[in-house]
């Protein structure tokens, strides 16, 4: 069995623990996750999640802008633009 049979067979609630996991940090038993076992198992999620059309907002790392989308407060919205030059006028030389 393959990477990608294991993650299409993957059961749902074996899903949703996984995920519980990797937001809490350890495992259903209480031992601590490694940062291995942390970065296996966020890919695994991201891609069960891609391969079974999970909506966007319930996937792992999903940010709600919620209105803040497209204003100044959304880093995403600024991107690519050219920030405006300095005016040399504001500043004023502090001599110690």
């Amino acid at each position: 069995m393959t990477y990608e049979d294991l993650i299409e067979r993957l059961d749902p609630t074996v899903y949703q623990n996984l995920k519980r996991s990797l937001e809490l940090g350890k495992w259903p038993d209480g031992r601590k996750m490694t940062p291995e076992q942390r970065a296996t198992t966020l890919e695994a999620l991201i891609v069960y999640e891609d391969r079974h059309n999970i909506a966007q907002e319930e996937r792992v790392g999903y940010i709600d802008r919620g209105e803040k989308t497209g204003t100044a407060c959304d880093p995403m919205a600024n991107m690519g633009k050219k920030k405006p030059e300095a005016d040399s006028s504001q500043f004023t030389e502090v001599k110690v």
